[in-house]
């Protein structure tokens, strides 16, 4: 009972600017959803959601963007549009000789700018990755749930990508940061064939732990890692 990604969900303070940037950056269109702002995405671009929270940032976010170029001038041109739509640049330790270029949105979440000619990132379409603090464990964890072949194993790091290609979803492995009392990113699910229990059951066997129910009929659990994610029912 596979489950499918719908999105990446982002506390925020002002979802609306936070969506308005984002789909001016990613060219999408913002539509309400359950309370946020959904971005949708496709079989091979990963959608992005945005929900209502007052939590503060506490630091470098465990999950990012990375952005692709298609060369030098359409880096910079992606650079220019989103420091024109609220971003900033931000320095994180980058080295000199790193070509990516790195910017925070209006809200302070971090991403990439990747440089032309990556060939990790060769097709994966503009929203080219999602990279994630965690364990090679929950990487694998992640490929079964979603049923997305591993297409990076090597030295506890791990990725995958939806059998349509597209965004690829990537764990950077050991040391893992300190987790957070409340996760402000999290992957957003639903059950591949509607049958919510039967995925919450398959996802437990896997290594989720069950935490909550809400009141939209959306469970709360977590992966191997302990980060949150939801499973939204039929």
């Amino acid at each position: 009972m596979l489950s499918r990604l719908l999105a990446v969900t982002f506390d925020a303070h002002d979802p609306a600017r936070l969506a308005q940037f984002w789909a001016g950056l990613l060219d999408r269109e913002a539509v309400e959803d359950g309370g946020g702002l959904l971005l949708p995405g496709d079989d091979a671009q990963l959608g992005l959601r945005f929900a209502p929270s007052p939590t503060e940032k506490p630091g470098p976010n465990p999950m990012h963007l990375h952005l692709t170029s298609a060369g030098p001038t359409d880096q910079q041109h992606t650079v220019a549009k989103a420091l024109g739509l609220g971003a900033n640049h931000l320095d994180v330790g980058q080295l000199p000789e790193e070509e990516h270029i790195v910017l925070a949105d209006p809200e302070g979440n971090e991403f990439c700018v990747i440089e032309a000619g990556n060939n990790y990132l060769a097709g994966c379409g503009f929203l080219g990755e999602i990279t994630c603090d965690g364990s090679r464990e929950v990487g694998l964890f992640w490929s079964e749930a979603l049923g997305w072949p591993l297409v990076w194993d090597q030295d506890q790091e791990t990725a995958i990508q939806s059998p349509h290609g597209g965004t690829k979803v990537a764990w950077g492995g050991p040391p893992l940061a300190p987790k957070e009392l409340r996760t402000r990113q999290r992957f957003e699910l639903a059950p591949a064939d509607g049958d919510q229990q039967a995925a919450v059951d398959r996802l437990v066997s896997l290594g989720a732990t069950r935490l909550d129910a809400g009141a939209d009929g959306t469970v709360v659990l977590a992966d191997p890692d302990g980060n949150e994610f939801r499973l939204r029912g039929n």
